[in-house]
């Protein structure tokens, strides 16, 4: 007789032409090549409780951990399809949380402040950064409870995010006043400009996280980008979450940076209380979003800093910021000097630590880095200048 074999699962409604998701039948075979925390963490018995597991807007496991089998060189390898799936999946994604940032969620509760008024920032500190700074940035995720991440999303929940965004970004007054400028309805003009700014965001590639997690279906439906008049708030929706808020401008006014930054953040939580739903938030884990490495606060704050004695010794200053739990990208890559002796220096962590402590860990770490910096310049070595700072 004709043999009859495991009739193939059905194509998901929300697969398009380029982009299909994939049902696992069995466990994925990991080899030494998959790098990620979802695959050292997946074990038989958690494939077994997970593998029919789907959250009520449909997201399987299959499609949470699809990019990580795909692309063995993902360092988290499991995506967010919604809200549900921190709950759901649980037993892989604590251990993940866990192992990219040494927090343990099942007995570590996260906490958020959002007021810059807390920020010690002295005017003797204020004068220094506005010395070496060229410019200040915080950005972080916002996404809006009730729709699907991007991952696990389709038409109708990208525009209701895409609805509300737009509701909230009418709303801004004064200097946050600004233009919302659809991606797939973009004149040359408009599309020139943004790319100029550096405002412009690219459909991920299949390469790429969201797009082997399939966060690029429908590209550029339901996807944008605002800014206020004079570019200091910035806003991204339906990219990797539903929301990117980025607040910024020139000198080193770190304080206004992140006043502004609370600012857009509260008024797009009005935006989504107002339309009966909230931000994504969760006590132990923060702000949720689509990638576990960007839970928590979710936040980067950074500043653009001339250092020309550190640039010397590329080494030395990361051994530096690490001390203060601080990130140094140059602009030639790791371990080597950076055009122009420009170094772009953030917070490290992300979960575990309010906004307000995130900001303040960074205000001291580069107040020290400048310390440092001006002691190297009057003739001390590193080590004495980093011995006599500390």
């Amino acid at each position: 007789g004709v043999e009859k074999g495991p009739k193939p699962p059905p194509a998901d409604p929300r697969d398009t032409a380029e982009f299909k998701f994939i049902t696992f039948t069995e466990k994925p075979p990991f080899t030494p090549k998959h790098k990620s925390l979802m695959a050292k963490n997946l074990t038989d018995e958690i494939w077994a409780k997970y593998k029919d597991a789907k959250t009520s807007k449909g997201y399987t496991f299959s499609n949470a951990i699809q990019a990580g089998v795909l692309r063995p060189h993902l360092g988290v390898g499991i995506t967010m399809g919604d809200e549900e799936c921190f709950e759901l999946f649980k037993d892989i994604v604590y251990p993940v949380v866990k192992g990219w940032h040494g927090f343990d969620p099942s007995t570590q509760f996260h906490k958020s402040d959002l007021d810059a008024s807390k920020l010690k920032f002295s005017s003797a500190q204020a004068k220094k950064f506005d010395e070496y700074v060229v410019s200040t940035r915080v950005r972080a995720a916002r996404n809006i409870s009730g729709f699907s991440l991007p991952p696990g999303s389709d038409e109708k929940d990208r525009l209701g995010v895409e609805s509300v965004l737009k509701q909230a970004f009418a709303s801004f007054s004064g200097e946050l006043q600004g233009t919302y400028y659809p991606l797939g309805k973009l004149s040359k003009e408009d599309e020139d400009s943004l790319q100029a700014n550096g405002f412009l965001f690219q459909k991920p590639g299949p390469a790429q996280l969201l797009g082997a997690a399939g966060a690029a279906r429908t590209w550029p439906d339901g996807r944008g980008i605002f800014h206020n008049s004079n570019k200091t708030a910035l806003a991204w929706c339906n990219e990797e979450d539903h929301c990117r808020i980025i607040s910024m401008q020139n000198g080193g006014d770190i304080k206004s940076v992140f006043a502004r930054f609370c600012s857009i953040s509260d008024t797009i939580k009005a935006a989504a209380k107002k339309n009966g739903a909230d931000l994504m938030y969760s006590k132990r884990l923060g702000f949720l979003g689509t990638c576990p490495s960007n839970l928590g606060t979710g936040l980067r704050a950074s500043v653009m800093i001339k250092l020309p004695e550190l640039n010397k010794d590329p080494k030395k200053l990361e051994e530096i910021c690490d001390q203060f739990d601080l990130q140094p990208r140059g602009s030639s890559g790791e371990h080597s000097a950076a055009v122009g002796a420009k170094w772009d220096i953030s917070n490290k962590q992300r979960l575990g630590f309010s906004e307000v402590e995130l900001v303040q860990k960074m205000i001291d770490g580069v107040t020290k880095i400048i310390a440092i910096e001006e002691k190297i310049a009057g003739g001390m070595t590193p080590e004495q200048a980093l011995k006599a700072v500390k």
